[in-house]
């Protein structure tokens, strides 16, 4: 497996052999992470009511003893409709699911290999657009032939943001944001050369 190298113009001009670290990941290490940043990003706002919450209630609903019925204290009682709910959820639930260091490593590097293997892993010198628009950045991502793609920054600088923040087809990240979930995420991966050789100087 190996990325593509683009040039200047984003054409391409070779390519680089991913390390040896890069191939035979077990991909269940990329399921548990994506599992794990949803589970994280859930809203957790489902509430319901105990028989101590809902409103009511203050009066014996009937006679304890004459009336041929079950004894009954409260309205509030989950058996009556409109009392309170058993065992239903609450907003205090912890959907958080660890997944370790080690882990979240051979994640991002199975997905890059993903992308290196579908011929979707583009490496080039520098992502910058000095002036400051969109248009010019989408002359950038065009010029991929890509569906959409996630640029990745070493650090971005204002006039880049800006280029790029107004295009639903990228992501444009810093270096320390990049992760297996975006990677995943994206049809195509675009990085650049000093984040690529951290990234597999690291792997070694």
């Amino acid at each position: 497996m190996s990325a593509v190298v683009l040039n200047e113009k984003l054409e391409k001009a070779g390519e680089m052999a991913l390390p040896e670290s890069f191939n035979g990941i077990n991909p269940h290490n990329l399921y548990l992470y994506v599992k794990s940043v949803q589970a994280a990003a859930r809203a957790n706002t489902a509430s319901t009511k105990t028989r101590a919450e809902v409103s009511g209630g203050g009066k014996k609903p009937w006679s304890q003893k004459g009336g041929g019925r079950a004894r009954a204290g409260s309205k509030r009682s989950p058996v009556f409709v409109g009392g309170g709910q058993v065992f239903g959820p609450k907003p205090n639930r912890n959907y958080n699911q660890k997944v370790n260091k080690k882990q979240k490593k051979l994640a991002l590097r199975y997905a890059l290999a993903e992308h290196a293997a579908n011929g979707t892993l583009f490496i080039v010198d520098s992502i910058e657009v000095a002036s400051g628009k969109t248009k010019d950045a989408y002359a950038m991502f065009n010029a991929l032939g890509q569906r959409d793609a996630l640029f990745v920054k070493s650090l971005l600088d204002e006039k880049t943001y800006l280029a790029f923040r107004n295009i639903s087809s990228t992501y444009l990240i810093e270096e320390s944001e990049l992760n297996a979930f975006d990677v995943a995420s994206y049809r195509s991966v675009v990085i650049e050369k000093a984040v690529w050789e951290k990234l597999t100087s690291e792997a070694k």
